[in-house]
């Protein structure tokens, strides 16, 4: 139930201790996990104190337990050791301090840390943090290179000297961070972040050497496996060697096997690179050669063809051609026009011939009357009538009689 309280009516700190201590009392046990970063055995003392931590998060929680509680584990859990603690919330009321009372205490053993990160490994498979086509291509050669690893480590000199030496103009942006541990998942995320928020970053390695399945524990972490789902930069794990697989690997864009094959993976080989621009320079010296060759032994083929050897040759060849042709059509216009002539003389000769002048050449006359009718029968003209009479040379007026 919510308090009424007001700046005129607070309640005491003691009351208020008070109140948190019920509701804690209210909680009953639970069973806790986490990882031991301090432990505190005093000689003689019949309690002992614990320090545990959430690897993930910047949480850490004191847990008291008897002394015959944490015997039973003692042999195999010391600090850095993950465990599970069924234990009751306290409240220490004068300090206003939260601790747990430990009743019972198992240690996490690799097979239960294996089968745990399988489950979280299908988990986030089923969300597709893994899916391939999540994963950014890594640029041909990034100006500067990110990389996330242990203060002073191998894996550090591995990646820059190895890559300094495949190019020397490479730049890096190193962040030191914890490698294992309990700080070391919420530093690796926190270096990844600033990197990605970098826009000059062209590529991010998180790179760390080998050591046992709990070392390798942080990067197998779901909190830093979302952190690097959520880049924009394209990011390169090497954790590890070879037969090492943390979580890391799979939602990165690309894996390297150690920390230098990863700069390997990252920067091109100068000499590599020089050897592949000699190689296809030479190529494409030997290809412009052929393309020239062949060009030449062309032109030189074109130039001993008869009409580059002599332009004027077909020339003159049509030109007596068309001299022919010009000839043909000459006498073949002139064959028509005699033919036309010879046509036109005869058709003359026959339209003279049945002209009716040539009749009255022959001494005829043709009589008409007086409304131009040619006369054909005695019988269309009457006594006296006047006709005219049309002769070769004229015509005269014939009277008729009866």
């Amino acid at each position: 139930m919510a308090l009424n309280t007001s700046a005129d009516a607070p309640l005491p700190v003691g009351e208020v201790s008070r109140l948190i201590g019920g509701w804690i009392d209210r909680l009953g046990a639970v069973w806790v996990e986490g990882q031991i970063t301090q432990l505190s055995r005093r000689p003689g003392a019949g309690v002992v104190f614990l320090t545990l931590r959430d690897p993930s998060y910047d949480v850490s929680v004191s847990v008291t337990c008897y002394r015959q509680v944490f015997d039973s584990v003692a042999d195999v859990v010391s600090e850095g050791a993950r465990v599970v603690v069924h234990a009751k919330p306290e409240w220490y009321a004068p300090r206003g301090q939260l601790s747990l009372r430990a009743a019972e205490i198992k240690p996490v053993g690799v097979g239960e840390l294996l089968a745990r990160l399988e489950q979280l490994k299908k988990s986030l498979a089923a969300e597709g943090l893994f899916a391939a086509e999540r994963k950014k291509t890594l640029p041909f050669l990034p100006q500067l290179v990110g990389l996330v690893c242990g203060r002073a480590s191998a894996a550090e000199r591995d990646v820059l000297e190895n890559a300094r030496r495949r190019w020397p103009a490479v730049r890096f942006e190193v962040r030191n961070v914890a490698v294992q541990g309990v700080h070391a998942v919420p530093q690796v995320v926190q270096a990844v972040r600033e990197l990605d928020a970098l826009d000059e970053v062209d590529v991010i390695v998180v790179a760390r050497g080998g050591g046992s399945v709990e070392d390798l524990l942080p990067f197998s972490d779901e909190q830093l496996v979302r952190a690097v789902a959520a880049c924009r930069t394209p990011v390169v794990s090497a954790i590890g060697h070879e037969p090492d697989s943390p979580l890391l690997d799979l939602v990165a864009d690309l894996r390297a096997s150690t920390p230098t094959d990863a700069a390997k993976k990252v920067v091109p080989d100068v000499g590599e690179e020089y050897e592949r621009v000699r190689f296809l320079r030479e190529r494409a010296r030997r290809c412009v050669q052929a393309f020239v060759d062949r060009e030449e032994r062309g032109l030189t083929h074109a130039l001993a063809r008869p009409c580059m050897e002599d332009p004027h040759r077909m020339v003159d060849e049509r030109a007596d051609q068309v001299s022919a042709l010009l000839d043909r059509g000459r006498r073949t216009l002139g064959h028509l026009l005699d033919r036309a002539d010879s046509e036109l003389t005869h058709t003359h000769a026959r339209v003279v011939a049945l002209s009716p002048a040539a009749t009255l050449q022959r001494g005829y006359a043709v009589l008409q009357r007086a409304d131009g009718h040619v006369v054909r029968d005695p019988a269309e003209v009457a006594a006296d009538e006047t006709l005219r009479a049309r002769v070769a040379e004229g015509e005269f007026t014939v009277r008729v009689d009866a």
